[in-house]
């Protein structure tokens, strides 16, 4: 059984440096999303038996949306290879070796690809696997209606759904050929308006 208590964060410098950063420069409702992101992606790593490293998934889940915010944004990057840059430089303060901070730039990158094989890159499925649940309600399937009212309450929505698609849409007005472009040609915002866990913490697709 996962426990929601034993996936907040991993128990490292690294993890409460980056908790920190993150709390510093995301919204509410942005903070929030990472926090969820992490705890869907360990739990479902957990359930799973996937083995993944946790540090590292923390990190990838803290900065995944770093540049969706003002201080991060790239004028020509999408977001997530931006957000992949700001990662590694916290990476190198926090003393990660060039090969770990190259994967965590990877992580972030790959959570906006279409698809992202477990086998090829754990962390990076993970983290794809989360966000996709989180902002369109994908998979939502994977935990219990109990487990979802416990993280839900734990960790609000604060309206994500309004302030997220804003940022797409603004990232995908300036950068026309990037992945937020893409997401909102392939109908983003009627997604998100479907997400069941803006219906409520408990409710699925089958319910009414």
């Amino acid at each position: 059984m996962v426990v929601l208590g034993e996936l907040v964060i991993p128990d490292t410098a690294a993890s409460s440096a980056a908790l920190e950063v993150a709390s510093a420069y995301h919204s509410a409702a942005l903070l929030n999303h990472s926090r969820r992101v992490y705890v869907w992606a360990a739990a479902y790593g957990r359930q799973q038996g996937i083995r993944y490293d946790a540090e590292l998934l923390f990190a990838a889940a803290m900065f995944h949306d770093i540049s969706l915010v003002p201080e991060f944004d790239n004028h020509t990057l999408s977001f997530e290879e931006a957000g992949g840059h700001v990662a590694q430089v916290f990476a190198a303060g926090a003393g990660w070796p060039s090969e770990r901070r190259e994967r965590l730039g990877e992580v972030i990158v790959r959570h906006m690809w279409p698809d992202v094989d477990v086998a090829d890159d754990p962390e990076a499925h993970l983290l794809w696997r989360a966000a996709a649940l989180d902002i369109v309600g994908k998979n939502i399937d994977d935990f219990s209606p109990a487990f979802r009212a416990e993280v839900l309450q734990q960790y609000p929505r604060l309206g994500l759904g309004d302030e997220f698609l804003a940022c797409f849409q603004a990232q995908a007005d300036r950068k026309t050929d990037s992945s937020a472009a893409r997401a909102m040609q392939s109908g983003l915002a009627t997604r998100m308006a479907a997400n069941p866990l803006d219906a409520g913490p408990a409710h699925t697709p089958d319910e009414t």
